[in-house]
């Protein structure tokens, strides 16, 4: 049996130099499941991975590519120097994350995250009146390196960020931008009523008067309004302003004209 290049504890070694190659495949993952703040994370089946049809294009967006997945299945070759181990070990997590994202949203895969998610893994929604409701990651782009993981609450519908610190710096598209949504597709009697539950202010026990806020209402409509308008305006061409400047110029010119008009012929009904 070949043994991992990839250090760990002996303690461990002892529990998987004895066993199935396909028990020691798991080898790496499991080290990596393992590791504090990738608990959001669940464990890709040996089988989607060894598939290469699964990872397709994966080729492209991770270096070393080939090194990296052999250390993920602990096959990596062991004559690496330390420096470059290190390199290709940072490629193996975010190889992993990108497989992840794309095995969650297989049914397996939904299957494994819904027990996460069952036991709360991924923590609960901090909005009172959604009274500790479990929650989702989910991402808010798909492209490596642009956004951290967030955490959706299907019940408010809103989006939160994680409490941890580790969990926080998580790749988003490690999980992807579907997956929540998919998972209640799939699992439809999992949607929890909508929260129609709302704070009310109150000032010595009473609330603010309607008023007050069909005022603020009311304010709201007249600065958009107003801002529509002179967007209108700033956005109309110069000849359209230049007609209309030269249109207001030739109603005071007749305006002017039939004044003078007016007093000539007051004039002449004098002098008659």
């Amino acid at each position: 049996m070949k043994v991992s290049s990839f250090p760990l504890p002996v303690e461990f070694v002892d529990d998987y130099t004895s066993g199935s190659d396909s028990d020691y495949t798991k080898y790496w993952i499991d080290w990596f499941l393992g590791t504090k703040g990738n608990e959001y994370f669940c464990e890709v089946d040996e089988e989607y991975i060894l598939d290469r049809f699964n990872l397709t294009g994966l080729n492209t967006e991770v270096q070393y590519y080939s090194q990296a997945l052999d250390l993920i299945t602990d096959n990596l070759d062991e004559n690496l120097d330390e420096e470059m181990r290190d390199i290709v070990e940072k490629s193996a997590r975010h190889l992993y994350g990108l497989i992840h994202a794309r095995f969650i949203i297989t049914t397996h895969g939904l299957t494994k995250m819904l027990e996460k998610f069952k036991k709360c893994d991924f923590g609960r929604c901090p909005r009172v009146l959604c009274h500790n409701h479990p929650l989702l990651p989910v991402a808010l782009s798909d492209v490596p390196y642009s956004k951290s993981v967030k955490l959706f609450c299907c019940r408010c519908e809103d989006i939160y960020n994680p409490k941890s610190s580790r969990h926080a710096s998580i790749d988003g598209a490690y999980f992807g931008c579907s997956f929540p949504h998919m998972l209640f597709q799939v699992y439809p009697q999992l949607v929890p009523p909508k929260s129609t539950d709302r704070y009310v202010p109150r000032i010595f026990g009473f609330k603010l008067h309607d008023v007050a806020k069909q005022h603020r209402y009311q304010d709201m409509i007249r600065e958009e309004s107003h801002a529509r308008i002179m967007a209108g305006i700033e956005g109309l061409p110069t000849t359209a302003a230049q007609g209309s400047s030269s249109g207001q110029q030739n109603q005071k010119n007749r305006a002017a004209d039939g004044t003078g008009v007016a007093t000539e012929s007051g004039a002449m009904a004098d002098v008659n």
